[in-house]
């Protein structure tokens, strides 16, 4: 009786695991393509291509304005979402932003967020 106890769950087990280990063959990796006979080096060398540094530099420098900036724009920024954004957009129709501590001080934008954007804002 304790041998069967034993012996019916370790068949169980043996069985769902045979089934689950079938379906993880390898399978052979696909055979490359031979490689094409190269042509000679060219004696000359073309220019080394200049770095795209400065386009990268200017997506960066370039400043959001926030009073004439869309919802979508402002969203942009780290640490305003669509309804900050929305909240930004509402409260510069009343009347437009004169610097960032006006942003700040009508509650359109919290004082933690001020720090990481003041860099990227112009008004």
């Amino acid at each position: 009786m304790t041998m069967s106890r034993f012996l019916i769950p370790l068949v169980a087990l043996a069985a769902l695991g045979g089934q689950a280990f079938a379906q993880t063959a390898t399978q052979p990796a696909p055979a490359k393509p031979a490689a094409p006979a190269t042509a000679p080096a060219p004696t000359q060398t073309a220019p080394a291509a200049k770095p795209a540094a400065p386009a990268a530099a200017a997506t960066q420098t370039k400043k959001i304005n926030v009073n004439t900036a869309t919802a979508a724009e402002l969203d942009t920024l780290k640490g305003i979402g669509e309804v900050r954004a929305k909240k930004i957009v509402e409260e510069r129709g009343k009347a437009k932003f004169k610097d960032l501590a006006d942003l700040v001080k009508r509650a359109a934008l919290p004082a933690n967020v001020e720090a990481e954007i003041k860099d990227k804002v112009s008004f």
